[in-house]
């Protein structure tokens, strides 16, 4: 941690998609790269901004085959691919961040595989850094404005 009590950011990236097929290509660069099958990836954004769109491009990329459900009323939903175990969270449901570690998601973050979390922020001081961070905001028509900071070495490896 920096002294100003913030994880320093190691490495950034911002790109604009101005459609969903930009959405997906990013997923799939993302994909191949691997050292994704070891990282937490935080997603930030407004609901509607696209961070489940962009998961499912994502894990679609890594093999998942049909559909990816959203997990927000089942709060976490496991996928297992060849040699990559990986979760989907959704944080937006929970009112207090006990709920995390009442859930036993603290085992889950402890094992090796891919984490994805929606809303981490309802989950705050119970997370582990994330490897990388990426940020969607909605802009005039299809159009998202997407920062993607590495707060770990392992983060700088999955930037664009």
């Amino acid at each position: 941690m920096s002294s100003t009590g913030h994880s320093p950011i190691l490495g950034s990236a911002n790109l604009v998609w101005s459609d969903e097929g930009d959405c997906a290509a990013t997923a799939a660069a993302l994909a191949s790269r691997p050292a994704l099958r070891r990282a937490f990836v935080e997603l930030h954004g407004t609901l509607g901004a696209g961070k489940t769109t962009f998961v499912r491009h994502l894990l679609h990329a890594l093999g998942v085959p049909g559909r990816i459900k959203s997990p927000t009323y089942a709060v976490m939903e496991p996928y297992e691919l060849p040699g990559l175990p990986a979760w989907h969270f959704d944080f937006y449901r929970f009112n207090d961040p006990q709920e995390w570690e009442d859930a036993g998601f603290r085992d889950v973050f402890a094992a090796e595989g891919l984490k994805l979390a929606e809303w981490p922020e309802k989950a705050h001081g119970l997370l582990p850094l994330p490897d990388l961070r990426v940020a969607i905001a909605l802009g005039d028509n299809e159009r998202r404005d997407v920062g993607m900071a590495a707060l770990t070495p392992l983060g700088r490896e999955l930037l664009p």
